[in-house]
């Protein structure tokens, strides 16, 4: 069973900066993607970024592109979320999720999920 662990939540002011960790308990992350997304209160959940190990790639959403960069440490089983120039927007429950076929998109949802990590952005 795939298990995975959200870490490096918490408060900030609007403009500051966190960094999120998702440990994964896997043999090795290289054929996995890994995604984060969020969900904020009276919300659906959203996808924020997403990881693809097997080549490198990376996405974001386009309420996060150039504020919040995704990398991994494969030697680690880890992908990070730095988020920066944060603001009261991005105040949400963080998740970080994979899965066998997933691969970044919505065609393979993926099927394990971390317990998440509250973000809270106010001044």
């Amino acid at each position: 069973q795939v298990q995975l662990a959200e870490s490096g939540g918490g408060s900030a002011q609007p403009g500051g900066s966190l960094r999120l960790s998702c440990t994964v308990s896997v043999v090795t992350l290289d054929y996995y993607a890994v995604g984060w997304f969020r969900q904020a209160p009276g919300k659906e959940r959203e996808a924020v970024s997403c990881i693809r190990n097997s080549d490198g790639h990376t996405s974001y959403a386009d309420s996060v592109k150039g504020r919040f960069t995704i990398s991994r440490d494969n030697a680690k089983n880890t992908v990070y979320l730095q988020m920066d120039s944060l603001k009261p927007d991005d105040t949400a429950v963080y998740y970080c999720a994979t899965g066998t076929d997933y691969a970044c998109s919505d065609r393979y949802p993926p099927q394990h999920w971390g317990q998440g990590t509250q973000v809270t952005v106010s001044s």
